[in-house]
C-alpha cells in the first residue's frame, strides 16, 4: 500500500496514539510506503529520506505502486514564499500549503494524483537545481525566528534537524531527518577554519549523542534551531549564546555535505 500527504501538514508519531510524541512531519506532497495497519494507524516509509513513523489512516491520500514510482522520479518544491495557496480542483477549496512542500505531477500549475487534482500558481524550483552555498544560507534565512518545535519542518515549528533538512531540500540536497543520521553523511573536516557557508556544524550532549545541528555562516556565525531559528557566534568550541553570554552547545564535528 502507498500513500500521499494532501492536506498542509500531517504530525508523524513515535507510537501509533495521537499521544506518542510527534517525530516528524509530512509536507503537502510528500509520499510514502505503508509498512503496517494498527486499528486507525498505518506505520510508513517515508519516500524522501526513508524515516518511519505512525499516522492516522484518515490523513493522507492512498495511491497506487505506479503512481508511488511516477513521484520517486520527480520533485518539485514550492519556494520563495513560507506559505502558499493551493486551490482542490473538485471542490474548490483553498488552503495553504508551506515552504518545501512537493507538487506531484507539476505541469502547467496543476498538480494531479489519482483522481484528485490541485491548481497551484506560486512560486516553485526543480529539486535539481544546481548547489550554491550562497543559497543555503538565503533559505536559511527565511525561517529566522521560526519557533522550535521537537519533530517539525515548517515555518510555524522546526526543530533543529528538520531546518537543515528543509533548507538542504531547498537546495536540491537530500540529507537524512535526525541530526545524529545527517552527521553520518558528507565529508568530516579536521578544523573549524575549514568550514564554509552552508556547512553543517554538530553537537554532541555529556553522554556524547548527537543531538544538535546548525548551519555555518561567513564571520564566526551560525544559524540553527534554538527555542526559535537564531544566529549566534560559533567558534572551536561550540555555539556562544549571543543574549545569555555562554556557549550553550559543545561542537562535536563539521561535515560538508556537497
Amino acid at each position: 500500500m502507498y500513500g500521499i500527504c494532501n492536506l498542509s501538514i500531517v504530525p508523524c508519531r513515535k507510537e501509533p496514539s495521537d499521544k506518542s510524541e510527534m517525530v516528524t512531519q509530512l509536507l503537502f506532497g510528500e509520499h510514502f510506503r505503508v509498512l503496517e495497519t494498527q486499528g486507525s494507524w498505518c506505520r510508513i516509509k517515508i519516500a524522501y529520506d526513508n524515516y518511519e513513523c505512525w499516522i492516522d489512516k484518515k490523513q493522507f491520500l492512498p495511491i497506487e505502486q505506479h503512481t508511488f514510482d511516477i513521484l520517486d522520479s520527480t520533485e518539485t518544491f514550492i519556494s520563495n514564499e513560507l506559505v502558499q495557496i493551493i486551490t482542490d480542483n473538485k471542490t474548490g477549496i483553498l488552503f495553504p500549503i508551506v515552504i518545501a512542500s512537493s507538487l506531484p505531477n507539476f505541469d502547467n500549475g496543476e498538480c494531479v494524483v489519482e483522481n484528485q487534482s490541485f491548481v497551484y500558481e506560486g512560486a516553485y524550483i526543480n529539486g535539481y537545481l544546481p548547489f550554491t552555498k550562497n543559497g543555503i544560507i538565503d533559505i536559511a534565512l527565511m525561517y529566522l525566528n521560526t519557533p522550535y518545535l521537537w519533530g517539525g519542518k515548517t515555518p510555524f515549528g522546526i526543530d533543529c534537524s528538520g531546518f537543515t533538512q528543509m533548507v538542504y531540500k531547498l537546495n536540491g540536497i537530500k540529507i537524512l531527518r535526525d541530526a545524529f543520521l545527517q552527521a553520518q553523511q558528507g565529508e568530516t573536516l579536521s578544523f573549524v577554519e575549514e568550514a564554509e557557508p552552508g556547512d553543517l556544524a554538530f553537537f554532541d550532549n555529556e553522554e556524547g549523542h548527537i543531538v544538535h545541528v546548525g548551519i555555518v555562516m561567513d564571520d564566526n556565525k551560525i544559524i540553527h534551531a534554538s527555542g526559535k531559528v537564531r544566529i549566534d557566534g560559533f567558534d572551536h568550541q561550540g555555539i556562544f549564546n549571543n543574549e545569555k553570554g555562554s556557549y550553550s552547545h559543545r561542537l562535536r564535528l563539521l561535515k560538508r555535505i556537497v
